[in-house]
């Protein structure tokens, strides 16, 4: 029997429990949500990140479930950004013109606590995909697909390069987008395998990460990204807006910074979708623009991103100062 790649056995390691993940950060556990209705989940690489003894701590308030969660307000939903109206199936949406996103899985290597798709009820199986690739190869203006998911890094290599193969044999498809947050956690999971599908893909390949906070870019992290870079790969960075955590110009220059110094390029800010349970997160969106204001007389223009919200059922993304 083969063994497992070094990234599963990796994940392994993570945090499920909030007691365990309390000592090991020296807390007191009922600082802790102990269940959450969104599970705990976090790998331990970013554990290591969180400052001991420190509530506070702009990598702990993002993945660590807090009785914040508990604290409820009139706008907020469980699909705040209208998902199940554009389902072509339990996997495929199709919000935006001459685009599909593919969800081809729940699994993420972490659980980022406003993250607005943890209500989304997705397929429980694990069968082929074979009714989304005839959707998508029923409709000819469908020239880009959006990996997205939870996280498609999290299925295996085998998995995801029949996915990748029944998706080249469809000749409109020129696009292939990854949107994951893996690599922050476990950058061991860009190993020569999964460089290889990529190498190999007939469609050309956009590579997006989501990062919020410098100190998430460590030295493993950027080197894993680079390897995708080599392949002439696009790699650019979508962040959230949120607030005790990014919503400073400074933090937001150390890492749009620290990005484009390894030549990923910044790509959106996003105002909060308003999902259960996230008020604490919120930043006023005059604020966000502000931010991004002062920035661009601080930075370069390819180095700031578009501060946007998401507006169900608009065509696009909405860039706030419009």
């Amino acid at each position: 029997m083969r063994n497992p790649p070094l990234w599963r056995t990796v994940q392994k390691q993570n945090f499920t429990n909030a007691t365990q993940l309390a000592e090991f950060l020296q807390l007191d556990p009922s600082s802790l949500l102990a269940k959450p209705k969104f599970p705990l989940n976090i790998p331990r690489r970013l554990a290591l990140k969180m400052k001991k003894g420190c509530l506070e701590d702009p990598i702990f308030k993002q993945f660590v479930p807090s009785n914040n969660e508990t604290i409820g307000r009139a706008s907020d939903c469980l699909d705040p950004v209208s998902d199940q109206d554009f389902k072509l199936s339990e996997r495929l949406l199709k919000k935006y013109p001459r685009r599909a996103l593919l969800m081809p899985t729940s699994s993420c290597a972490m659980h980022c606590r406003y993250c607005f798709r943890q209500n989304y009820p997705y397929e429980k199986s694990h069968g082929s995909f074979e009714k989304e690739l005839r959707l998508l190869k029923e409709d000819p203006s469908i020239y880009e697909v959006i990996l997205s998911g939870g996280d498609p890094l999290s299925l295996s290599d085998r998995v995801l390069g029949d996915l990748i193969s029944g998706l080249e044999a469809i000749p409109h498809l020129k696009l292939l987008r990854f949107h994951t947050r893996f690599p922050i956690g476990i950058p061991e999971r860009i190993d020569q395998s999964f460089l290889e599908l990529l190498e190999n893909c007939r469609m050309q390949v956009v590579f997006i990460i989501h990062c919020n906070h410098p100190r998430e870019l460590d030295e493993d992290v950027l080197r894993a990204l680079k390897e995708v870079q080599k392949l002439g790969i696009p790699v650019l960075n979508q962040a959230v807006l949120l607030k005790g955590i990014n919503d400073s110009p400074e933090t937001l220059e150390a890492l749009f910074e620290k990005l484009v110094f390894h030549g990923i390029m910044p790509y959106y800010l996003h105002q909060l979708d308003r999902v259960s349970g996230s008020s604490h997160f919120e930043v006023d969106q005059k604020e966000g623009k502000a931010l991004i204001s002062a920035l661009r007389e601080r930075m370069p223009g390819y180095a700031v991103p578009y501060h946007v919200k998401e507006i169900p059922h608009r065509n696009c993304k909405t860039i706030t100062s419009d």
